[in-house]
């Protein structure tokens, strides 16, 4: 689900990128970074001794339980994501997830609508922000790196079955809270790490896809703000994504999630420009 959302933090803040060369040709803006700690932490949290597996079924039950996750065949998600600029330009997306690793995102821009779909095998995109109103394919790497997007349970619901091999490594802080720190590794050896918070048991941050800025590749990571409970299912609200060594930030605000709502699986099949030419709505 959080790449997922981040499908959001990926595939999402790839179509806002589109947006912010529509805005304005200079340098994006740059966002406070994420709340400090007080003082520095030298020394790791201490925090009870739990293994890997018993860290993910408190994580998994913390989120609403493994059966409500069970349960959810679709996801649709709609909100603000930055897009950069001066000012910072807010940018309204619908996102819509389908099991079976199907994602369809929509994102809008003075009346023109982005398109990136994945129908769990090819995926495509139409970027009118680009000027490219055209149909496009999409690219050897980022066909893998949709397919590498867990399903819209997240990664830690049903891990093994599909396929990923959990390690802890340790505690560590993230701001001021204790936090596990897990590393995934997926069924295509794929490596993530991610941070489970020591009390609320939800994530708290994930290692992010390395992006080129100021000509150099960064570090990534995505923190989860903003928990809410809705229909038994506790997701966040506020995901930021923080480049390493710059005050760059780009934030993607959740305003609503709707699960199980009916999707067609023509949404997530190839689309056709007429049809994405109407802005997204939600």
């Amino acid at each position: 689900m959080f790449r997922g959302i981040l499908i959001g933090c990926g595939l999402a803040l790839t179509a806002a990128a589109y947006a912010a060369t529509a805005v304005t040709a200079k340098p994006p803006a740059a966002p406070a970074k994420p709340t400090a700690p007080a003082a520095v932490q030298t020394a790791p949290p201490t925090l009870p001794a739990l293994t890997a597996a018993q860290i993910v079924e408190r994580n998994v039950a913390a989120r609403g339980g493994l059966d409500a996750w069970q349960a959810v065949a679709t996801l649709t998600l709609s909100g603000q994501l930055d897009a950069g600029g001066k000012p910072n330009v807010e940018l309204p997306f619908v996102m819509r997830m389908k099991r079976g690793h199907k994602s369809r995102l929509e994102l809008t821009f003075r009346d023109q609508t982005a398109v990136q779909v994945y129908d769990g095998t090819q995926g495509w995109k139409v970027r009118p922000f680009m000027n490219r109103n055209e149909v496009e394919p999409y690219t050897a790497d980022e066909v893998k790196a949709a397919a590498d997007i867990e399903e819209l349970d997240g990664p830690l619901v049903d891990y093994a079955k599909k396929g990923t091999q959990i390690e802890l490594l340790g505690t560590d802080w993230v701001d001021a809270n204790g936090a596990y720190k897990l590393r995934l590794i997926a069924k295509s050896g794929t490596r993530r790490t991610i941070w489970i918070d020591g009390t609320s048991f939800l994530e708290l941050k994930i290692e992010g896809e390395p992006k080129k800025i100021d000509g150099k590749m960064r570090t990534t990571s995505v923190y989860f703000r903003d928990y809410k409970t809705e229909n038994g299912l506790t997701m966040p609200r506020l995901l930021e994504t923080v480049y390493e060594g710059t005050k760059v930030s780009r934030k993607l605000k959740i305003a609503k999630v709707t699960a199980n709502e009916p999707l067609q699986d023509a949404l997530f099949q190839k689309p056709q420009v007429a049809m994405v030419s109407a802005p997204a709505t939600r």
